[in-house]
């Protein structure tokens, strides 16, 4: 049996909302399924409105083509597309959809679907008011016309997706049925279809897991967010989340599961369940190297005493978006660095933490705005400011 998930093509990178359905697709392919990965080169020419208030802008072809080839290797970190009976497939929609002509496509599928029905989908619903173009609208359609070329093509007789694809899954059972199937209008063959929806996972503030509308989504791309970030995201996870978590994007057992869950409520404090989870999903998604690195700094980042090691420094530094000081700044005194270099809004703000005691260089509490700290190997400054936040300074020559 094949079944598929769609991406969109719309970032050169999948973020961690994105491990929902690739999550699917791995458990599929462990239960005997060949998992197809389709990405909407076409469809993301259009936009789907389903979870969206505006319409997104459209992309050329050339950055599509991009963005598809960075998605691929993103998904062969979870998937196996080694050759075999259940080698997952990735295909791109614009091969066939950009075939179609605008007639025949009116009259082969439109012709299958009311404009009650398709203004009756939630994702269509939702955005009436607001606005909606005709483009989006034909999103719906054009997945529906997906799912049937998949299912008579390569024999995948499952779409699944969010909860909010709901409705463009149905759209496509549905014109399958129309249709007859694998033969159009043949009505000796019972076209065997079936649809799967996720649930939809919020995050603690109650938006969509993994979406995010001031441009803080959690990344794929070590480039777009770091191993270390990566793993910090993970192992600042809710108590009430760490659970929900574990059984979604991890393969452990239930009885594992169970015995991590039971360390959160014995000693919250020690995070065992966080900490699991946090290193199985990025090594998964980064590998065993760049997630040892990242625990590392993680634990030195965190740690009580100061880092004397130019070596971890600079790792931190790397994974953190440490900051840089001048020559000159470093000469005027750590009020004026700590300004000058973006660590702290102004130099009152620097003097008045100094003042207070809340300043500390190199494992050294900072008495007076004056002082000119030694940089560790003539390159480093490990700045901790009140009791939770650290800074790691690196010398710009």
């Amino acid at each position: 049996m094949a079944g598929y998930n769609g991406f969109d093509p719309s970032s050169d990178s999948l973020h961690v909302g994105h491990l929902i359905p690739i999550f699917g697709l791995l458990r599929f392919q462990r239960h005997g399924g060949r998992p197809v990965a389709v990405v909407g080169g076409g469809t993301g020419m259009i936009g789907d409105p389903s979870g969206r208030s505006s319409e997104r802008n459209l992309l050329d072809h050339d950055t599509l083509a991009s963005n598809t080839a960075a998605l691929r290797s993103q998904l062969e970190r979870f998937i196996d597309f080694s050759p075999g009976p259940r080698a997952a497939v990735m295909v791109n929609n614009l091969d066939w959809l950009g075939r179609l002509s605008l007639i025949d496509f009116l009259r082969d599928t439109g012709k299958h679907f009311t404009v009650p029905y398709m203004l009756a989908k939630d994702s269509v619903q939702t955005r009436l008011e607001r606005g909606l173009s005709y483009t989006e609208f034909s999103y719906m359609l054009l997945q529906a016309y997906d799912f049937l070329h998949l299912h008579r093509t390569m024999g995948v007789e499952l779409q699944m997706g969010g909860a909010d694809q709901w409705g463009n899954i149905t759209a496509g059972l549905e014109l399958i049925r129309r249709t007859g199937g694998p033969g159009e209008g043949d009505a000796t063959l019972e076209p065997v279809a079936h649809g799967l929806a996720y649930k939809l996972l919020l995050s603690p503030s109650g938006t969509k897991f993994g979406k995010s509308d001031t441009g803080d989504s959690v990344w794929l791309d070590p480039n777009r967010t770091t191993p270390f970030a990566f793993y910090q995201y993970w192992l600042n996870t809710d108590d009430r989340d760490v659970g929900t978590y574990l059984r979604w994007f991890t393969e452990f057992g239930r009885e594992e599961i169970d015995e991590l869950l039971a360390s959160v409520e014995q000693r919250p404090e020690a995070r065992s369940a966080q900490r699991v989870l946090a290193r199985d999903i990025t090594v998964r998604t980064h590998g065993p190297d760049a997630a040892a690195a990242a625990i590392r700094d993680s634990e030195a980042m965190f740690s009580g005493g100061p880092i004397a090691d130019p070596t971890q420094l600079a790792s931190i530094h790397a994974s953190t978006g440490g900051f840089l000081f001048t020559p000159d700044s470093l000469a005027a005194g750590i009020a004026v660095l700590l300004a000058d270099s973006g660590v702290l809004g102004s130099r009152g703000e620097a003097r008045r933490l100094v003042a207070g005691g809340g300043i500390t260089v190199n494992g050294d509490r900072i008495a007076d705005p004056a002082t000119v700290p030694e940089p560790i190997a003539g390159e480093w400054l490990d700045v901790r400011i009140g009791k939770r936040r650290r800074e790691i300074g690196r010398l710009s020559r």
